[in-house]
């Protein structure tokens, strides 16, 4: 589905890192487009950093004129540009890379640690029985003395040296915290690898989905009207996704202004 033509300037990323309207100053556009400065540095954030096109809020895109369309988008993406190198992008990147840092490597108990904690919990299930045999009443204590039984019966089992299941875990205990440890390495290295202190690759990735989103458009789409909303006459492109929808929207010469000024971004990275 295709409503009604959005004129629409973009930024080039995976997903259409920013709209905006004519820039110069940015303070300028800003406030055109009706949205404050923090909101658009927010709005780049998603494109380069999520993948997905944020415009909700930007109340004005509608009366960006056709005629100015190649030359707006080519001023946001080098206000785009320039904000992707700022500390205030490097700091959205690092809170990023940080909340998706693997959980630390929990410790494994040993085996002395497990044998411990079994007689702990032996002797502590045993004393809290005796304290609840001690107060009963009737039959109520004999329940109680069959507790005691069992309660004496697993310190007993737990203080075993010969105890069959303590053996077993003292038996598979290097082997399971090697395993362990060998796959939180691999996770870790791949949180490194995808992201790296150098977030510029990850930035050039977003840069060629935009490119390969928007290679042969065809701006000349047949559209139809069905009860005010316009459909592709040509069902493939009906299918296509909202990014490259967007970008028909935005029409030739905003989407060749983008392409031209991405090719010379990936260049430089």
């Amino acid at each position: 589905m295709l409503k009604a033509a959005l004129p629409v300037a973009i930024i080039a990323c995976s997903t259409f890192a920013f709209l905006s309207f004519r820039v110069k100053p940015a303070g300028d556009f800003l406030a055109q487009l009706g949205i404050q400065r923090e909101q658009a540095n927010n709005k780049i954030n998603s494109g380069f950093l999520a993948g997905y096109l944020d415009y909700y809020g930007m109340r004005n895109l509608k009366n960006i004129a056709v005629g100015d369309r190649a030359a707006i988008t080519r001023d946001v993406a080098a206000y785009a540009k320039t904000y992707v190198q700022s500390e205030a992008f490097k700091k959205e990147y690092a809170l990023l890379k940080a909340r998706n840092k693997p959980e630390p490597l929990q410790k494994i108990q040993t085996p002395e640690e497990l044998r411990a904690d079994m007689i702990k919990r032996a002797k502590e299930t045993l004393e809290s029985s005796k304290e609840s045999q001690r107060k009963a009443t009737g039959d109520t204590k004999k329940i109680f003395d069959q507790m005691i039984e069992y309660a004496q019966q697993n310190l007993k089992m737990a203080e075993n040296p010969e105890n069959k299941n303590i053996k077993a875990y003292t038996k598979n205990f290097p082997a399971m915290k090697q395993q362990m440890e060998q796959g939180y390495q691999a996770r870790i290295k791949d949180w490194e690898a995808k992201y790296p202190d150098n977030y510029m690759p990850m930035i050039k990735m977003r840069l060629q989905e935009f490119l390969k989103t928007t290679e042969n458009i065809d701006f000349n789409a047949a559209l139809v009207d069905k009860k005010g909303v316009r459909y592709f006459v040509n069902p493939e492109y009906e299918r296509k996704n909202n990014q490259w929808k967007l970008a028909f929207r935005a029409g030739k010469p905003a989407v060749q202004a983008a392409r031209a000024f991405v090719e010379e971004w990936i260049k430089e990275i």
